[in-house]
């Protein structure tokens, strides 16, 4: 009797579990967004639960997992393609590819939201499935964020209730971390972008720099370092298309208000997004890139409508505008780089040239702080106004390298190597021991931030001499052609003057600091004899005491002087370890 008791009460606890537990035919696709009538955003199981189910549910939907982040648990990707065909080989011969990233910055949770809406629509019907393109996104990249909910952080924003963290899980700003990669999110989504290989990419954000009326703001990529076909085709078709149809859709849209402490109404310059923000790291690889800025001030339900609206309004003018050249353009764009003698890794703002912006902001005043006593900026939202502003959105070069045929990088470098890896670099080692003449970096000057920054002190600033010398590599060493889809990657992380250079982020201190020296009483002797066997230094040497007060009157500096001409100076003391092969 027990024993039947027994079974009965098991079989009963199966059935009531089974019972509660929702398959994808009852499972309510009805967003906890929509349900809390815009006042609110899933926590991040929530978010994957909601995947995991409509992929189930719909056959147009993938769902998978790729690459580990800093919180422990794993990035979902999650592929929307009405032929139901996720081989992304496959996907990329006929169609274009949108890959959307969110949550990067958790507490700006309006991608999130719209993104679930968004897939939700097109899966179910809802919204015509487009033909030609097919759209990836990646649901929370900054998951240790999302984890860490919080209701305060966000000090300027209204809405949502709750919301993730802006650090990850070892507190890095994810949007800064693209180049030097310290984080696994960083790696994990450069396997993701490189299997997926998009044509176009959406970072979805939320900002305030200002007070204005827009709800919608947009960041593109900025389009002179985008540089040829595609900045043209970004800047003059892609940028303008998307403001026309989103103005058709009841839809307002500016450029993102780059200002701070002062009011737009004066102007304002494009933001100029390097290598370590993720369309500056995706230009790398010439995918027409933007940011969605929403504006923290508004309402979270139309912040999360509005960049509905505007990935609607992207993947419409896709399809039917922009699939049949985008390919091509970029294509047309690596080869031209390819093609060039010489590649910019420095601008500056170009102020001889500007766009008119027929801008849509608040009447703004500095007016004295019943709080501080002083100087505070106030606006009147009462005081719409409606006038032209100037927009500085044309950048130039400042400084430009020499194409060089081949990298070559000695053994021993792992951590440079290891994000070549990843980052799907084609390389070769050398296979016997040998002598090549290279051009040869050394360090000329540089400056180095006194603060932290996202765990390094970087570099800026950064001067080399060059000179052409013969080198001896080992067996093993690695060989890099500049001629492969990874070109500009290349250049951007191991030319050091490049703004994000591996030198600037600090992969190659170690070569900062000599590592040898003398003792000045048991080198002067020889010193005297040096220069009497070198009457050349002897003549550089008199000439700089006549000249040099300082010089003249340190017995240090004029025994260090003749002590790095000597042999006795390190040869790899500010020489730059990676060698450029120019033929």
């Amino acid at each position: 009797m027990k024993k039947l008791l027994f079974v009965f009460c098991i079989s009963l606890l199966f059935a009531c579990s089974s019972e509660k537990k929702k398959t994808p035919t009852d499972y309510d696709f009805t967003t906890i967004f929509e349900k809390s009538g815009g006042t609110q955003t899933p926590t991040y199981p929530e978010v994957i639960a909601f995947y995991e189910n409509l992929a189930e549910r719909y056959a147009e939907i993938h769902l998978e997992t790729m690459g580990m982040t800093d919180s422990g648990e794993p990035l979902h990707l999650v592929t929307y393609n009405p032929d139901g065909e996720f081989d992304f080989d496959e996907i990329r011969k006929e169609k274009t590819i949108l890959l959307v990233n969110n949550g990067i910055h958790p507490g700006e949770s309006d991608g999130i939201d719209a993104t679930m809406l968004l897939l939700r629509d097109l899966a179910n019907g809802t919204k015509k499935a487009p033909k030609n393109v097919v759209i990836v996104a990646i649901p929370v990249y900054n998951i240790g964020g999302s984890l860490n909910r919080n209701s305060g952080t966000r000090a300027n924003q209204n809405g949502p209730e709750a919301y993730g963290f802006r650090g990850n899980a070892r507190n890095y700003d994810l949007n800064r971390d693209f180049i030097k990669s310290d984080t696994q999110n960083a790696k994990a989504f450069a396997e993701i972008f490189h299997k997926v290989q998009p044509d176009v990419f959406v970072d979805n954000h939320v900002s305030n720099g200002a007070d204005y009326q827009y709800t919608l703001t947009h960041l593109f990529t900025q389009h002179n370092k985008l540089g040829h076909e595609a900045g043209e085709f970004l800047h003059n078709k892609m940028m303008p298309d998307l403001e026309a149809t989103l103005l058709q859709n009841n839809w307002d849209i500016t450029p993102y208000v780059n200002v701070f402490g002062r009011t737009p109404d004066s102007g304002f310059t494009q933001f100029m997004d390097s290598p370590r923000y993720s369309t500056g790291y995706t230009t790398l690889f010439n995918t027409l890139g933007l940011m969605v800025e929403t504006h923290m001030l508004k309402p979270y339900k139309p912040r999360v409508e509005g960049t509905y609206a505007l990935m609607d309004a992207l993947i419409e003018n896709i399809e039917t505008k922009h699939h049949a050249e985008i390919k091509e353009i970029r294509s047309k764009t690596h080869q031209s780089f390819v093609n060039a003698k010489t590649y910019p890794v420095q601008w500056t703002l170009d102020r001889t040239q500007k766009s008119i912006l027929n801008f849509k902001g608040y009447e703004g005043a500095f007016v004295e702080s019943e709080l501080t006593g002083q100087k505070r900026l106030k606006y009147d939202v009462s005081k719409p106004f409606t006038k032209e502003v100037e927009y500085y959105n044309y950048f130039k070069p400042t400084k430009e390298v020499a194409i060089p045929k081949a990298y070559i990088i000695p053994q021993g470098w792992h951590e440079v190597m290891e994000l070549l890896e990843i980052n799907q670099v084609d390389f070769s080692m050398i296979e016997n021991d040998t002598i090549m003449e290279v051009e040869v970096y050394h360090i000329k000057d540089y400056k180095t931030y006194t603060n932290p920054y996202e765990g390094h002190y970087p570099h800026y600033n950064t001067e080399v001499s060059k000179s052409i010398e013969k080198i001896g590599f080992r067996k093993g060493d690695i060989i890099v052609n500049t001629n492969q889809p990874a070109f500009r990657y290349l250049l951007e992380t191991l030319e050091p003057e490049a703004v994000d250079s591996f030198f600037n982020w600090n992969f190659f201190d170690t070569i900062l600091q000599q590592k040898e020296g003398f003792s000045a009483y048991v080198f002067e002797d020889e010193a005297k004899e040096l220069l009497a066997k070198n009457p050349e230094w002897k003549a550089e040497f008199d000439q700089l005491k006549a000249t040099n007060k300082e010089f003249s009157e340190s017995a240090q500096q004029q025994l260090r002087w003749i002590y790095m001409k000597s042999n006795h100076y390190e040869k790899a003391h500010l020489r730059y370890p990676v060698f450029r092969k120019l033929r």
